[in-house]
């Protein structure tokens, strides 16, 4: 109670050596820990919520940390995600400016989704609807921006978005 008082640890007041070989408030040693988390890498790159952003440099300037087991649990690869920034309004209220996105670029059999895609040179994270025979339709959920219908061929999928942060 002292100690806690205090804000020393226990053994500076007389009391038992702390085990700092694992967290107490998780019960798990600090080696099961670290190998617990998988780095994704953060690219400096906007995917345009928008009208589309350049893609610029791609080398990652950091990362956030998953949870190994939540990420297996998603059936994601951790070599195959990233995380990159939304710019623009027009996938508001779902995605806002400066929100940032985990996107999977594992290859996998097309379906609905929100995606990030390449149109041309810009970067765009839209809702991707299938509308057979080759065409896409790329979907803002602001309403203010209208569908643009393109052939399957224009546009390369670059992943699907499977995660997101922002601010509240």
């Amino acid at each position: 109670m002292l100690a806690e008082f205090f804000g020393v640890p226990e053994e500076e007041l007389g009391g038992p050596v702390e085990d700092k070989s694992y967290d107490p408030a998780l019960k798990l040693p600090l080696s099961a820990m670290d190998d617990s988390w998988i780095k994704v890498p953060r690219l400096p790159v906007g995917a345009s919520a928008g009208p589309g952003a350049l893609a610029q440099d791609e080398q990652p300037f950091d990362s956030f940390g998953f949870s190994r087991r939540w990420l297996r649990e998603q059936g994601l690869e951790s070599a195959l995600l990233s995380a990159i920034r939304v710019e623009g309004d027009s996938m508001e209220p779902l995605l806002r400016a400066g929100d940032e996105i985990l996107v999977d670029r594992a290859p996998r059999p097309f379906r609905d989704g929100v995606h990030v895609v390449r149109l041309g040179d810009n970067l765009v994270v839209k809702r991707v609807a299938s509308l057979g025979a080759g065409r896409l339709s790329l979907l803002s959920q602001n309403m203010a921006y209208p569908p643009v219908e393109v052939g399957a061929d224009e546009v390369e999928i670059i992943g699907r978005v499977v995660w997101k942060s922002g601010r509240l």
